[in-house]
């Protein structure tokens, strides 16, 4: 289908602004667009409390806010189940405050504490670091969530773009390192294969949004050498075997360079046996699922995926 007219009218808004292209511009001026770019989420969603804290990471501590959903009783009652959130941006831009909306949403919608990993970045931070703190903090949260009211045994993980590809690689690592204990995956648009060159990476290779150079700005931030890109935890969808892997909840949008290595992904984890439900979006762009403040779309599908969550994690 056509971009969603909501869509096509952010866009011109966007371009409007006659903004340079991201890939022209420095890490601290796409860092800025991004943080701007927040406000699309729409009014933060109130919750029961937040609490920032840090877990232990091979770099240091590890930044994380804590959402406890709205409606909960105070500690000692019954733990919720919890998902480990991880921000998209490339690996390069994003943190907790840019992503502080959707995560309030997604705690209050799926009933799960939810908490937002603060990993660390490049280029000042290259590959593995990214993959290092993202396997770290799902370490933490099985043990320590408790303290905040989520339970550390019905566990799971999930991000957007880059934080769908950390997402995909944790869970990979929980099963060939036997731990923690992942439940469930919630995918969105998921970067899993570095060389994809399927169609929709030239359908949509100058966005709208998300281009094909943008994606190779942030591979060049992230990435010290190109053969880093054959490795697993930068392709998840390159690892040979996915069999034994929670189920998933795939998610991808049209008018998306990534959006058939996410189909794929979603295609393999079938074949290997596991539970995977794919979601395609139409109409829809890279980032749609953070814009729930101007894209209908936006809010049916955080609701589709806090569903999926409550069932999965029930």
């Amino acid at each position: 289908m056509p971009l969603h007219p909501q869509v096509e009218a952010l866009i011109a808004q966007m371009a409007a602004q006659g903004a340079p292209a991201p890939e022209s511009m420095t890490v601290a001026q796409n860092r800025a667009m991004l943080a701007e770019l927040a406000g699309l989420s729409g009014e933060p969603e109130d919750v029961a409390r937040t609490e920032d804290t840090t877990a232990p990471g091979p770099g240091g501590d590890i930044p994380i806010r804590v959402y406890v959903p709205a409606g909960e009783g105070p500690r000692g009652e019954s733990a919720l189940p919890t998902l480990v959130y991880y921000h998209g941006g490339g690996w390069v831009v994003g943190d907790i405050e840019s992503h502080d909306g959707l995560c309030r949403a997604l705690a209050n919608r799926s009933g799960c504490v939810v908490a937002s990993v603060d990993y660390r970045l490049a280029p000042e931070h290259r590959f593995p670091a990214a993959v290092d703190d993202a396997y770290a903090a799902a370490v933490w949260a099985a043990e320590k969530i408790g303290d905040f009211g989520g339970d550390g045994t019905r566990l799971a993980v999930g991000g957007d773009s880059a934080g769908a590809n950390l997402a995909a690689v944790v869970a990979q690592q929980a099963k060939s390192r036997g731990g923690p204990r992942i439940s469930y995956q919630l995918l969105v648009y998921p970067a899993t294969d570095r060389h994809d060159d399927s169609p929709s990476m030239h359908e949509n290779v100058a966005g709208p949004l998300l281009s094909r150079a943008w994606i190779e700005w942030f591979l060049g931030c992230y990435l010290s050498s190109p053969d880093e890109g054959q490795d697993v935890r930068v392709s998840p969808g390159r690892a040979e075997d996915l069999s034994g892997l929670p189920p998933a909840l795939v998610v991808t949008a049209e008018y998306d360079p990534l959006r058939d290595q996410g189909a794929a992904y979603a295609g393999r984890l079938r074949e290997a046996g596991v539970e995977a439900e794919y979601l395609p979006c139409p109409g829809m762009i890279h980032g749609f699922f953070q814009m729930g403040g101007v894209l209908d779309t936006a809010r049916e599908t955080v609701d589709h995926a806090a569903a999926a969550l409550r069932r999965a994690l029930a």
